[in-house]
């Protein structure tokens, strides 16, 4: 996977699993069930009949966050060349069998025992996939056919593992808590982040790891709340279904008694006699900020001013969308830096006026 220039990027095992390896293609489309498909290095070089472009490195490995499912069909190809096992051989001996995940598998094509029995998949116009379904030859990001149940069992294990029970994929504690950590510095419990394979985000009881699926005709959400252990599996055989995902997943929270899963702090009271105020620059744009009463008021460029509430922890954080500010700097009643993290991304900007 050479880079311009002859330039040969370094990266990881750890950086392909959390998305920030630094590698191109988002996502796969998939083949007709009645083929051409091409094979997994054919896919990773763009060679026909792959139908999308080669995956590359383009960013600085272990930068930022950026999702590829071409940095995990890198990853698959990884275990099976230093293994010498087929990849639907290897997670069946790993994963699905010791889990009893019967109704699950990654060969492509589908086994019969699962053709005469899934759904048939349906893109967003309704309309079912000439086939019934698309084939993925970049198996471990695209093409596991399996169940609700037998994803609710997976999660269930992973739970498991991480409060010190016996695990039957022989999984030490600190293993899966390293999954489920922070893997950039600008990353924390409590934000959004990606783990090793996990999407996770909330604190304490709030705190759960998930994962959603989109392929063409199909959609899925695996949410899991460790601290309670409880967790739900919400599958479609339709794209046009996207948004029942986190309808169902809320109404099984609701029926089940599970914690606001919005992490939205406790409103606290402004410190007083800080000049929070001012106009605060980078490379990224220009911030305003005026003070409102117990509040502050953000403006950022061609956006109305976002009202930010003050929390208890020195932070400001807004209620309308996912942004939290923190300033500091050497006067404390004069801050001279402000840091805001926007969703997953952090920006810094200094005080200029």
């Amino acid at each position: 996977m050479p880079g311009k220039d002859g330039w040969q990027p370094r990266i990881t095992l750890r950086q392909l699993l959390s998305h920030t390896a630094g590698t191109t293609v988002h996502g796969f489309p998939g083949y007709p069930a009645s083929g051409p498909w091409p094979t997994v290095p054919e896919s990773l070089r763009g060679i026909p009949p792959a139908n999308t472009q080669p995956v590359v490195v383009d960013i600085l490995p272990g930068s930022q966050f950026r999702y590829s499912g071409g940095g995990t069909t890198i990853a698959q190809q990884v275990v099976v060349d230093v293994t010498g096992t087929p990849f639907p051989e290897l997670m069946r001996e790993l994963i699905l069998d010791p889990l009893g995940m019967k109704d699950s598998g990654y060969e492509q094509p589908a086994r019969s025992v699962f053709v005469k029995r899934a759904a048939r998949g349906h893109p967003l116009n309704g309309t079912e996939i000439e086939g019934g379904y698309h084939v993925y030859p970049e198996m471990a990001a695209a093409e596991l056919w399996t169940s609700a149940a037998d994803l609710a069992l997976l999660g269930a294990e992973v739970m498991r593992a991480l409060r010190g029970d016996a695990s039957k994929l022989a999984l030490a504690p600190e293993t899966v808590s390293s999954m489920l950590r922070p893997q950039l510095p600008d990353q924390e419990i409590g934000q959004e982040f990606v783990g090793l394979g996990w999407f996770c985000a909330g604190k304490e009881q709030n705190f759960r790891f998930f994962h959603d699926g989109w392929n063409h005709g199909y959609v899925a959400s695996m949410l899991m709340l460790p601290t309670i252990g409880k967790g739900a599996v919400v599958m479609l055989n339709s794209n046009q279904g996207w948004m029942l995902r986190g309808e169902v997943t809320a109404a099984v929270g609701r029926e089940y008694g599970w914690p606001a899963l919005k992490d939205i702090p406790e409103i606290s009271d402004i410190v007083p006699n800080v000049a929070y105020p001012g106009t605060y620059e980078s490379v990224n744009g220009k911030i305003m900020v005026a003070r409102d009463g117990n509040r502050l008021l953000v403006e950022f460029a061609h956006q109305q001013a976002l009202p930010v509430y003050p929390a208890a922890a020195g932070e400001f954080f807004a209620t309308a969308i996912d942004l939290r500010l923190r300033f500091a700097g050497g006067d404390q009643a004069r801050p001279s830096e402000l840091t805001v993290v926007n969703g997953n991304k952090t920006a810094s900007f200094k005080r200029t006026d």
